[in-house]
């Protein structure tokens, strides 16, 4: 028979089990005959079809024609080299496939580590005993408890309901959430309302359930989808460096023909207009960029996750720098959760004494979800510290509870329904406004006295009194039914209910709050608070952390509704924002309106109702101890729910974007000092001041390790005192080309002909004379070109470090990644030019010591320069900051 036609004891039957579960070792046995709880995931791209993807793309496909020509030069005019060029780009095609495929390696193995941060918990019983396992070391014959939040990890069987519901969506795309039942039903499996499916999310209530298929036995399994969370996706940041990668190759091709045409018309061969128009194609194109910003960002990604904020995609990592507006919950994000009794206050003077043998102490213990495990109170902060306080006060109670209404955003209140001492209460607790509108009578001394407007007007200033200290203040209420009533729906639970009064909890801030407040304002990013707390306890908290210093609007939820959009976008534009008493689906709203704005916007949420807000958000951040169905929509996870790791992820953010600029200025400028040499030798006719291959060692060789080292250089200082980056603002500007082609470029540039112009003189060459390619001179004034340009790239990448502090301040030797990347680059130089293999592969020759100090100088002048226009930008901004407090004041 089918499980869902089963009877609950029929179901334990069925499974071999029992409502107590399984034993340990009874579920380690079907571990090791059922395997573990995961979806095996589709086939992936075998490894050789993803390295011969990077043999077949755009610039690929260039290189491998230029190779074509040159093997059939060779085989027209043999002995002119060009079959060693052929090969050379052959290499060079392999050698940059192959980088890019180890890159691309290493950031699929980051992301894969990053994936196991994200542990999937169930709740089940072993031995009689609740315990939290992995999902995926769950078997059939579990029983599992299934909570508002949670993503369900098997196909159950219900055998238990306190009106639950679910959203089935990853199985059948309807969205619309779905009741479930305990009663058997004869119908297909897949139509069974006792049935909750794998991969489907519990919207709210609770149950408990009898696992019957896990792994691709579930439905989920049998439609074969991928249940990874953490997926690389191809960002805008890479789609516009591929972008750049081709246009940049455009223009060198052009650059190439335009010569090519140039020299064939002023009678050089067309051999010779062939090899000057490889080596400019060359020269100019960036081969390792995009690989290399690639690894930058999964690099990135594992320093956030060290620092507690998990990425889940590498999107994310360059969004995270523009965010400009942070939309945040209060409790666990500005507060430690840590909550704890304050105060306990009523309308009489002892607010704890017992009025007809109950009082508010047994509604704070009995209608509460927490649970005692081995000694430990499990459940949500606020509800342990009330079960705690009570608990401490009253000792345990016997009862028996008889029904639950659980807490739902638009109430803003639970019941429960607990038989105790042969009479049957109706227990309610949630925020005051909530509980003192269905109360209709109240404690008043040792007596139950009608809840007039005079006693409610004394409850609403009480209650305001305690949330300006701080506190979190929830309300508590009960009546008694008989024991025979039949009491169907929430409506007639809590109706006419008896007020008893209030306690106030304490949720210290975080310490450390305060400063990554300041941090964002001096980072021009605006902070909002929506809190389903009161706008008197949200205020104080805001308060206290420095989140508003002037006069803030704050917004009730009730008045929230009634807002227009035109309305709502007032407030919005406002510096000081509170919302108080929201939902979590109105969230949504406002990040629409946002985005509407102009806003690039980061969110948190913890709940079932925070996903569309997540979604919609530019940056969705989940609680670490959020709900599974959070933690899906987010982009980013806390690992330690605090607000202050959100502020270090958006430093990261704007530190990796500001670290790919660099390494990009950094690449731009030895283009220049290879372009202009190869552009004087077709026009002024000199020497070939530089041969493919030296191009490619300085490319793929020489500067790869240090431009690496440009990619893990830590924030600047002045990096969050900067308004975030403008939407739509690209990775390259009329700056970064002005900075590395011109300026460094240039300046690079000077240094380099000048070394080899000097070899050439002191070898007695003068204008006009045309020496051979294999000439010995011809092979030293080329070797001096090579090492000015790996020179120059000495100086340029000290000062490529920092945008605009001086590298003195931060430190010239912090950086041991570049420090062992110029160590390195030098032994390759020497190696290419000292040694007979180096000279036979690269076409070089020994050259004297005095070249290598002629270029110190020139060094110096590109690293000094570049300290001289950081120095001057300080200035000019200290005396912009200076004329516009003057025009303040």
């Amino acid at each position: 028979m089918k499980i869902n036609s089963l009877s609950t004891d029929e179901v334990f039957q069925s499974l071999v089990t029992s409502a107590d579960g399984l034993s340990e070792e009874e579920a380690k046995r079907r571990l090791a005959e059922f395997g573990y709880n995961e979806i095996e995931e589709i086939k992936k791209k075998p490894l050789i079809f993803k390295f011969l993807s990077q043999l077949t793309h755009f610039l690929a496909i260039l290189l491998w024609v230029a190779a074509l020509f040159s093997f059939l030069s060779e085989y027209i005019h043999p002995g002119e080299g060009m079959l060693t060029l052929g090969l050379a780009i052959v290499g060079v095609i392999f050698i940059n496939a192959i980088f890019a495929f180890i890159q691309e390696y290493r950031v699929e193995k980051a992301l894969a580590a990053m994936k196991k941060l994200l542990p999937f918990y169930v709740r089940v019983l072993r031995n009689g005993k609740e315990t939290e396992i992995f999902a995926r070391e769950v078997v059939p014959g579990d029983v599992a408890t299934l909570m508002e939040g949670d993503k369900v990890p098997a196909d159950i069987r219900i055998i238990e309901t306190n009106e639950i519901k679910v959203n089935n969506a990853p199985l059948t795309g309807e969205s619309e959430p779905v009741g479930r039942t305990k009663e058997p039903f004869s119908g297909e499996l897949i139509n069974s309302q006792n049935i909750a499916f794998a991969g489907t999310m519990v919207v709210s209530g609770s149950a408990k359930g009898v696992i019957f298929s896990t792994g691709m036995r579930t439905e989920f399994g049998r439609i074969a989808h991928l249940t990874g969370t953490v997926t690389p996706g191809i960002s805008p940041l890479q789609k516009e460096i591929t972008r750049i990668t081709r246009v940049v190759t455009a223009i060198a091709v052009t650059t190439g023909l335009l010569f090519f045409s140039i020299g064939y018309l002023i009678g050089r061969t067309f051999w010779e207009n062939f090899l000057f128009a490889i080596g400019i194609i060359l020269a100019n194109v960036p081969e390792g960029l995009l690989p290399t910003v690639t690894l930058s960002l999964a690099m990135g990604s594992q320093r956030m996750a060290k620092r507690k904020a998990l990425i889940k995609n590498l999107t994310s990592v360059e969004t995270l720098g523009s965010v400009s507006v942070i939309c945040t919950d209060k409790t666990g994000t500005l507060t430690q959760n840590k909550m704890e009794v304050k105060k306990v206050a009523g309308l009489c003077d002892n607010a704890t004494e017992k009025v007809q043998g109950i009082s508010l102490f047994h509604s704070a213990l009995l209608c509460n979800n927490t649970k005692e495990v081995e000694g430990n109170l499990k459940g949500e902060p606020t509800e342990v510290a009330l079960y705690k306080a009570a608990a401490d006060s009253i000792g345990h109670i016997e009862n028996k509870r008889l029904k639950e209404f659980p807490f739902d955003s638009d109430r803003k209140r639970m019941s429960t329904i607990n038989s105790m001492r042969d009479t049957t209460y109706v227990l309610a607790k949630g925020a005051p406004e909530s509980i003192l509108q269905i109360s209709r009578h109240c404690f008043r001394g040792k007596d139950i006295v009608p809840f007039n407007t005079s006693m409610e007007e004394k409850s609403v200033e009480l209650y305001h009194s305690l949330m300006d200290q701080g506190l979190r203040v929830l309300a508590f209420a009960y009546k008694e039914v008989k024991s025979d009533e039949m009491i169907a729906s929430k409506e007639d639970a809590e109706r006419d209910m008896i007020f008893m009064g209030f306690i106030g909890l304490e949720d210290p801030p975080r310490p450390e709050v305060a400063e990554a407040i300041q941090k964002c304002r001096e980072a021009g990013i605006r902070i909002i608070m929506i809190t389903g707390d009161s706008s008197r306890t949200a205020a104080a908290i805001a308060k206290e952390i420095g989140l508003i210093k002037e006069k803030a609007t704050i917004v009730e939820g009730a008045e929230f509704l009634k807002m227009s959009d035109a309305e709502l976008r007032d407030v919005l534009s406002d510096k000081e924002i509170i919302f108080s008493r929201m939902t979590p689906k109105h969230k949504l709203r406002v990040v629409n309106i946002l985005k509407e704005q102009g806003e690039r916007v980061a969110v948190t949420g913890d709940g079932v109702n925070d996903a569309p807000a997540l979604k919609r958000a530019d940056i969705g951040v989940s609680m670490g101890t959020g709900t599974d169905v959070a933690k899906e929509a987010a982009d980013m996870i806390l690992l330690d729910d605090n607000f202050a790791t959100i502020v270090n992820a958006i430093e990261e953010g704007r530190a990796i974007f500001e670290n790919i600029k660099k390494f990009i200025i950094y690449i731009f400028a030895h283009l220049t000092a290879e372009a202009v040499p190869y552009i004087l030798f077709i026009l002024a006719r000199i020497p070939l001041p530089l041969t493919v291959m030296q191009i490619l060692a300085i490319d793929l060789g020489t500067e790869t390790i240090p431009a690496l080292g440009l990619g893990v250089e830590p924030p600047e200082a002045a990096i969050m005192k900067q308004p975030p980056r403008p939407k739509g603002k690209g990775l390259i500007d009329r700056k970064v080309l002005f900075k590395g082609y011109i300026f460094l470029g240039l300046i690079g540039t000077i240094g380099v002909l000048f070394a080899y112009f000097f070899v050439l003189n002191k070898g007695g060459w003068r204008w006009g004379v045309e020496l051979p390619i294999n000439d010995p001179l011809v092979y030293q004034a080329s070797t001096a070109t090579f090492l000015g340009i790996v020179m120059m790239q000495i100086g340029n990448v000290f000062a490529c470090r920092t945008q605009t502090e001086s590298i003195f301040k931060i430190g010239i030797f912090g950086n041991r990644l570049i420090l062992w990347g110029i160590l390195a680059e030098i032994l390759l130089s020497a190696f290419i030019i000292y040694h007979p293999w180096g000279n036979k592969i690269f076409s070089t020759a020994s050259i004297p010591l005095s070249v290598w100090l002629l270029l110190i100088p020139f060094m110096f002048m590109v690293f000094f320069a570049e300290e001289v226009r950081k120095f001057l930008a300080r200035y000019r901004e200290v005396i912009l900051t200076i004329d516009n407090s003057q025009l303040k004041e």
